[in-house]
């Protein structure tokens, strides 16, 4: 039988040990594996093995390419194979270093082919009252002396809100502070997931549930992410706005800072007069704005290349297809405290293109001035 491998991620470290320590009390045989980044600046990755008894091992695994999470991947796997075939453990759980985000190390886990083991659950431990101060740190992972790498350019609010969200297990661990609007946060931000207390005996449960990385990728993907819905609680709103009109791309770009600002997170998909066929992918927080190329919209594919799409992209599309756009359209989404929804859905009504403007067509909105850069021409995946 191949061994249980769970991923615990988050910033916030407390909340994290705590549940990898309810994990080690609460499923016998269990063992953590942790590689601690911090002293990769001295040119090795500390790594640290223990069960509910203590600590089992701890010794140093070189870096890779000056990366620390390269490191990590290199040597991960060959240490859960060890494991596996020592046959006395009965479950991995990876604890990430604070940065790591647990996306690319469960499709890594997922990836492995030898069958040694398998990954069964990816749990972001979160504490609800650091929920809010981590979006709105808008630092570089390297001010706050949180880099995995010296290319590393994320900062502390992006990190955290894909930690967040790629998870579909929250364990909420602390929180002795929090408050009501804490919580409607951490709820409107991803209220698909399943959120486990600590100390409820359910841990163990969504440790061992299943993962479906591939399905997970798709919640995040702009062209089928599974976005929040409307909502208001406790001070906190999430605003959903769609369109089927493109932006005028010279207005859009002057309200970039007002927009980004407006709410602690925002995310989406996006559709510029001037580049027809482009989906362009929306993530925000901390008030720095990421505006990225994703490549085509479905409906400016040929038939032929239809095949070629995953099946939850294209019932994505038809959920909401237009006749004439097709999949294109407005979908973006902002969640916050204090958020004027209807002085924002004003001010991003105003970025559409006016009457006048959509009715001349297609060719010529792409005449508009871009700008937007070259950098968007890029596809990034």
């Amino acid at each position: 039988m191949p061994l249980p491998v769970v991923i615990v991620a988050g910033l916030h470290a407390e909340a994290r040990r705590s549940t990898v320590g309810e994990l080690l009390a609460t499923v016998p045989g269990a063992v953590a594996l942790h590689h601690d980044l911090g002293p990769a600046a001295q040119g090795s990755v500390r790594v640290v093995v223990r069960d509910a008894g203590g600590e089992l091992a701890r010794d140093e695994a070189p870096l890779v390419n000056d990366c620390a999470c390269c490191a990590l991947r290199e040597d991960l796997i060959p240490r859960l194979r060890r494991l596996a075939e020592d046959g006395t453990a009965r479950l991995a759980v990876v604890e990430l270093w604070d940065s790591v985000e647990p996306r690319p190390m469960a499709e890594v886990l997922a990836g492995y082919g030898g069958g040694a083991v398998r990954l069964t659950g990816v749990i972001t431990a979160v504490d609800p009252a650091l929920v809010l101060t981590c979006l709105d740190n808008g630092d570089d992972l390297a001010e706050a002396g949180l880099a995995a790498a010296a290319t590393d350019r994320r900062t502390v609010a992006d990190t955290w809100a894909r930690q967040l969200e790629y998870a579909p297990v929250l364990a909420l661990a602390g929180g002795a502070a929090a408050s009501a609007a804490d919580l409607a946060l951490l709820r409107q931000l991803h209220p698909t997931a399943r959120r486990v207390e600590a100390g409820s005996g359910e841990l163990a449960r969504a440790a061992l549930a299943g993962f479906d990385p591939r399905a997970a990728a798709a919640a995040q993907h702009p062209a089928c992410a599974r976005l929040p819905q409307e909502a208001e609680e406790a001070g906190v709103t999430t605003l959903v706005w769609r369109r089927h009109r493109p932006f005028h791309p010279e207005r859009l770009h002057a309200a970039l800072e007002e927009l980004a600002c407006a709410a602690a997170r925002s995310r989406g998909r996006l559709w510029l007069a001037d580049r027809p066929d482009t989906l362009l992918s929306w993530e925000a927080a901390g008030g720095a704005l990421c505006i990225e190329n994703n490549g085509p919209w479905l409906a400016a594919l040929p038939d032929a290349a239809w095949d070629l799409v995953p099946a939850v992209r294209r019932a994505a599309a038809a959920l909401d297809w237009h006749p004439e756009h097709g999949d294109r359209r407005q979908h973006l989404v902002f969640t916050g405290p204090d958020l004027d929804g209807a002085a924002h859905t004003r001010l991003l009504d105003s970025c559409l293109l006016t009457d006048a403007e959509y009715a001349a067509g297609p060719d010529a909105w792409t005449h508009l001035p871009s700008a937007f850069g070259a950098y968007l021409d890029h596809p990034v995946g």
